[in-house]
């Protein structure tokens, strides 16, 4: 491993007992494929790997030692954005350029849509959706919908599509979103949801009754439930721009604690503007990005520079 380890101030990236080391070979694309920025992440069962991302062949899957199983969705998707796997092996595709979500088959088949593909709800309207951003499901099934460019809501949705509730509302006090950017659920079936312009998270119960609020991130815009076994989620925080907070990635515990972080001043993060993240079952990392369209913003007119990397993998040491 060690030539294939990125070190920070512990020899790996992490506060123990969470440290990992960077694995730089990580993906092996096929030549002439490129990762263009990268809007989400997944683990399946199996560990297989689904990365969404905003270029050619928009569904790639990988298995552990970045191998190409399978690829789709060209042609099918607008702006890919969020990605999460079911425990059938389900994949739920949020498409915010398109104002809608997918359930495909671990091939690609497209087995339902909701919301109207380019027929977006009034911005602002509560109504879905205006540039929807991340899908999660209940213990039983029922689908959440983070709904957050265009909108501040999180709406509720039977296993056959079918609107139950939603809730949420534009602005900064409890309840209320500034960009809902993230979603996923826990084995106690709590909601808990990125409010990334009001750098926090919010935790809700199954009928959307505030809970929790845990704050001190820096615009949480990735996250996920823990590996499994364990309680808490990870998050991906894309800080504040050059001269501001760099972007990290937190693990937290089930009450909001923070227990490590990968990136974290004073010393320097490998990270560019984390978008999606997964953990699979040795708990390991995998960190999208959308790199690209950060070093837009930040440096107008500039050409990114070469490697920018959208895909990482994080393996975390054992008994570190």
């Amino acid at each position: 491993m060690a030539d294939k380890q990125t070190t920070s101030g512990w020899g790996g990236w992490g506060t123990p007992p969470y440290v990992y080391d960077l694995d730089s070979d990580w993906p092996r694309l096929p030549n002439g494929w490129v990762l263009e920025d990268v809007g989400g992440v997944a683990v399946d069962a199996a560990d297989k790997v689904y990365v969404f991302h905003r270029g050619d062949h928009p569904m790639i899957v990988f298995d552990r030692e970045g191998q190409v199983l399978d690829s789709w969705g060209d042609g099918v998707f607008n702006r890919p954005h969020g990605v999460d796997v079911g425990p059938d092996g389900s994949v739920y595709c949020t498409d915010d350029g398109d104002h809608t979500v997918r359930k495909c088959a671990p091939d690609g088949t497209v087995l339902m849509t909701i919301g109207i593909p380019g027929a977006p709800a009034p911005a602002m309207s509560g109504a879905p959706f205006n540039r929807c951003t991340h899908t999660a499901l209940s213990p039983d099934g029922e689908i959440y919908v983070s709904d957050g460019y265009a909108n501040a809501r999180v709406h509720k949705f039977t296993a056959q599509g079918e609107l139950m509730f939603s809730w949420g509302s534009p602005g900064s006090g409890p309840s209320q979103f500034d960009l809902p950017h993230n979603i996923c659920t826990d084995d106690q079936g709590r909601v808990i949801v990125a409010d990334r312009e009001n750098d926090r998270i919010q935790v809700f119960d199954a009928s959307g009754v505030l809970l929790d609020t845990w704050i001190g991130l820096r615009r949480p815009c990735a996250l996920c439930r823990a590996q499994k076994g364990q309680a808490g989620v990870v998050v991906g925080e894309l800080g504040r721009g050059p001269g501001g907070a760099p972007p990290r990635v937190t693990l937290m515990g089930a009450q909001g604690q923070a227990l490590a972080r990968i990136g974290d001043l004073p010393g320097p993060t490998p990270f560019s503007a984390p978008h999606g993240i997964a953990v699979d079952c040795r708990g390991d990392l995998y960190v999208g990005e959308v790199a690209h369209r950060a070093w837009s913003l930040s440096h107008p007119g500039v050409a990114p520079p070469a490697g920018l990397r959208t895909l990482s993998k994080f393996i975390r040491r054992p008994n570190a």
